[in-house]
């Protein structure tokens, strides 16, 4: 998040990330006046997105920056570089500076299914009961309220859905999982 607060200080463009990456970027990118979208799970998808907005920035929440201006892939040498420049054109601590960010606690679950479970017919069913909420389908189901936001994707090896949440308190983002697990539960008869 520091890294896209000083690229977007100083040059003006999208950012972009994955769908389960923090809403701290959405906010960055809102505060320098530029657009922000959300993009599938995976590398690939982020940089296509990027690609296609033209984005200043991009990354995952696993810390991983992709900064087009090197190349389009991610790059902990150039993230390092960025963090360093900022830090010390900005002439503040690292506290100093984590403590100007957004900040927003997560939470990751999963809920183990029986096998041969229609899971494409659960998340449509969540859908449907949260489709007066902002949501997205380009992978799996995230549901975007106003302060949090939940994220179920379906595991492609193993009967699972995995549940990311996220809110500005750690138990507020625990609950948002847990009312959602429940809610899978009951639709899924477990």
């Amino acid at each position: 998040m520091a890294v896209a607060d000083y690229i977007l200080a100083h040059q003006k463009g999208p950012a972009v990330s994955n769908l389960s990456s923090t809403r701290a970027l959405r906010d960055i990118a809102h505060k320098h006046g530029v657009e922000y979208y959300a993009a599938a799970v995976g590398e690939v998808n982020v940089v296509n997105k990027m690609k296609k907005v033209r984005a200043a920035i991009g990354g995952e929440g696993n810390g991983g920056i992709i900064y087009p201006e090197t190349h389009y892939g991610r790059d902990a040498l150039v993230g390092i570089a960025l963090f360093l420049t900022h830090l010390a054109k900005s002439k503040q601590s690292i506290s100093s500076l984590k403590s100007s960010l957004p900040e927003y606690f997560m939470s990751k679950n999963k809920i183990s299914l029986q096998e041969g479970m229609d899971v494409d017919g659960i998340l449509a069913q969540m859908q449907e009961k949260y489709k007066e909420e902002n949501h997205s389908t380009i992978d799996g189901l995230k549901i975007d309220f106003p302060n949090e936001w939940v994220h179920l994707r379906k595991s492609n090896t193993e009967p699972i859905i995995r549940i990311y949440s996220e809110a500005p308190t750690e138990e507020q983002a625990q609950q948002l999982s847990e009312k959602i697990m429940d809610e899978i539960k009951s639709i899924a008869g477990l």
